[in-house]
């Protein structure tokens, strides 16, 4: 029989991020010593490490001038399809750049450099997050030079990516009409911390049961300030207003 560890470990994950920005801590390691337990916070060195990766990010796009969106759903909303529609709107307007996270294979990744841009997978094996580590070993091996927007394809995932900023200047989540309309109830953290909302296959409406209005009243209640369009790739609607928003957003920070 093993001997007993010399610590018990409470809780242990990523630490959670607030509505203020902040982080509340979640892992907390103690120590059975003679002289009493001891207190270690493994969630601040962790948060730690990934704010200064973040901060880094930051630091290494607004030298640049390089507007970068951090585009959060569960799997199949259709962030890759967004992802293409960005490029031939941007094609002749200004470098994009792409970054592809997933947990395995580089099936997205190989359909965006169909389009003859810039782009790098991330396979994140056996996380549910792009860590902003792994983000910004990437950025610094790419060739940036033209680069004026970088789209980031995060896991699909409603939880983990919302909880870890990647140094983005918006935060977009996605939102199919397959998934039901009660995500911004179950989920309000990705809606909170989101700039824009996007809810896509509207084409499919008439197929399933999906408020548009109830999504719209849970999204704005967790974030009054967060953007909602409403797009289909396959008919198209919807999604020149979105391109000409995020347009605008590069555009004003590309001066």
């Amino acid at each position: 029989m093993r001997a007993p560890l010399p610590y018990k470990v409470r809780s242990l994950g990523h630490a959670r991020r607030r509505k203020d920005g902040g982080h509340d801590r979640c892992g907390i390691l103690t120590r059975m010593g003679t002289g009493g337990n001891v207190r270690i916070d493994v969630g601040r060195s962790i948060q730690q490490s990934a704010d200064e990766a973040a901060a880094a990010i930051r630091a290494l796009l607004a030298g640049r001038k390089i507007y970068a969106i951090n585009l959060i759903s569960s799997p199949g909303s259709g962030k890759t399809t967004l992802i293409e529609a960005l490029l031939a709107r941007f094609d002749g307007k200004g470098g994009v750049a792409v970054v592809e996270g997933d947990i395995e294979t580089e099936i997205d990744a190989d359909r965006i450099r169909k389009h003859g841009v810039e782009v790098r997978q991330i396979n994140t094996r056996s996380s549910c997050h792009i860590q902003p580590s792994r983000l910004l070993s990437v950025l610094r091996e790419m060739d940036l030079s033209e680069t004026r927007l970088l789209l980031v394809e995060n896991v699909g995932n409603l939880v983990c990516p919302a909880e870890v900023p990647l140094g983005e200047d918006a935060r977009v989540v996605l939102l199919s009409v397959t998934e039901g309309d009660e995500k911004p109830l179950k989920y309000p953290l990705v809606f909170r911390t989101s700039d824009l909302l996007v809810i896509t296959k509207t084409d499919l409406l008439p197929y399933v049961t999906f408020d548009v209005d109830r999504v719209r009243r849970a999204a704005r209640a967790a974030n009054p300030a967060v953007e909602i369009f409403e797009v289909s790739a396959t008919t198209g609607a919807g999604m020149s207003a979105l391109l000409d928003r995020i347009e605008a957003l590069r555009a004003a920070k590309n001066g």
